[in-house]
């Protein structure tokens, strides 16, 4: 643990749809760099979702721009690299790490249960912000969606889960929502994992969820909550059909800009 981050309070956990804004009115990047220059503002990239090379080099401008005083791209391609003494090192020492879209199974294969998360996971609980954009924000639940069908129908079969980073062990997160049209996927998720609460965020819109685990929305979008809490009757597991799904009891909420939400109370704070 490193000195810079002992005894201080719990970073933000910052989850965004993909498709930020990044020039004109990059507002949910600012407001994440702002966090990160309460300290040093020393930002690590990861782009190891990404297949293309330029990745981390585009969002090392952009934060700069936005007041970074120091940034830092840790290409980690292999797992091996992620036990790597000099980026473990680093991870004790930023004030924030983000983690750029792509794959989110290459997260999940590269970086899942490595010495890497866990620094992560123990410097966010002494100060350090971590964000995740598209797959980076997949990357951020406990139980990931890897992949699934589009549709606003859940059905058997049309989502696949592995295991994310653990960072949040009560939502699953997905991305790209409206605009790629998830519902159903995440419906289906949430019926095979019902103590999840599912969160589903659009492009260019933002959950910073805090160190008393509620959130606030920001951004242009909506972000969609599907609580199981009351679920009363779901066929998915007599269902081998690929047919419909039937689902009886789940909450539905869609939350804009400013809008909170208490994960341990699962309460809508509405501004």
């Amino acid at each position: 643990m490193s000195k810079q981050n002992f005894n201080r309070q719990q970073g933000y956990i910052i989850a965004i749809g993909g498709g930020e804004n990044k020039n004109k009115k990059p507002d949910i990047l600012r407001k994440f760099t702002e966090l990160c220059t309460q300290g040093n503002a020393h930002i690590a990239i990861i782009p190891t979702a990404s297949e293309l090379e330029d990745t981390g080099a585009q969002y090392q401008q952009i934060f700069h721009r936005l007041g970074a005083k120091r940034t830092d791209v840790l290409n980690i391609k292999r797992r091996i690299d992620c036990e790597s003494p000099s980026i473990l090192k680093m991870i004790n020492s930023v004030d924030g790490v983000f983690i750029t879209g792509g794959d989110q199974s290459r997260l999940a294969d590269i970086l899942g249960g490595t010495s890497l998360v866990e620094a992560m996971k123990q410097e966010n609980l002494h100060g350090l912000h971590i964000a995740g954009t598209s797959a980076g924000a997949a990357f951020i639940s406990q139980t990931m969606i890897a992949s699934g069908k589009s549709g606003n129908t859940p059905r058997l079969g049309m989502v696949e889960i592995t295991k994310g980073s653990g960072l949040s062990s009560k939502l699953i997160i997905d991305q790209h929502f409206r605009q790629r049209h998830r519902l159903g996927r995440l419906i289906t998720a949430v019926a095979q994992n019902p103590e999840k609460i599912g969160i589903g965020i659009d492009e260019d819109t933002a959950i910073f969820i805090d160190h008393k685990n509620k959130f606030e929305v920001a951004g242009g979008g909506w972000v969609t909550i599907v609580d199981p809490a009351a679920l009363e009757l779901c066929d998915i597991k007599s269902n081998f059909s690929k047919q419909k799904l039937s689902v009886e009891g789940l909450k539905l909420h869609m939350l804009t800009s400013g809008d909170q939400f208490d994960i341990e109370t699962r309460q809508v704070m509405l501004c």
